[in-house]
């Protein structure tokens, strides 16, 4: 699959006809809303977990020397914390662009904090696509943010916001708090 996925994702249609659609975000989405929301609630999402195995090559890195950044993989058993965004269908558009490095939409239940659970959707970065570093340590990955930058700011801000955000929502996520003290204690010996 292409790096480019907005075509594939103009195509789904499930949500047709919809006058608002609920967005579940586990990454970037948690933290930096950049378009208008009609609520926007502390959720989760059942059976997935939080990895950061994509490649960025438009965000937090370049085509060259591309970043990494947060998808989400299944796993049987796992809760994904993260926050979900009733929204127009208008948004899509602009969600598309921002998510087209190897992203699709995929329909899947949201369950909010607050109680209740609706049917929503989420980008997910699949091992299929072009853009997908696939497993690493840690300390690899930490590694290989500390030293990537893109047109939005060095990789390592990412991940710090990230990891700062999910505490401030009350969940721990060790997959990324292990790549936040490792990427800590890197900055620090350098």
């Amino acid at each position: 699959m292409s790096h480019n996925t907005i075509e594939i994702n103009r195509a789904m249609d499930r949500f047709d006809g919809h006058h608002s659609v609920w967005l579940f975000g586990y990454g970037s989405l948690i933290w930096k809303a950049d378009f208008p929301y009609l609520e926007r609630r502390s959720a989760s999402i059942a059976g997935w977990t939080r990895r950061f195995w994509q490649g960025s090559h438009d965000h937090r890195g370049t085509p060259e020397a591309p970043g990494r950044v947060a998808t989400i993989v299944p796993c049987e058993g796992a809760i994904c914390h993260g926050m979900a965004y009733l929204v127009t269908p208008e948004e899509f558009a602009h969600l598309d662009h921002r998510e087209k490095n190897g992203y699709l939409r995929v329909a899947i239940d949201i369950r909010f904090d607050d109680g209740g659970v609706e049917e929503g959707l989420v980008y997910v970065a699949r091992h299929d696509n072009a853009a997908y570093l696939g497993e690493a340590s840690e300390l690899e990955i930490a590694r290989h943010i500390a030293a990537a930058r893109g047109p939005s700011g060095p990789n390592a801000e990412y991940l710090l916001h990230l990891a700062q955000a999910l505490r401030e929502l009350g969940h721990r996520d060790e997959h990324v708090f292990a790549i936040e003290d490792y990427l800590v204690e890197l900055s620090r010996s350098r």
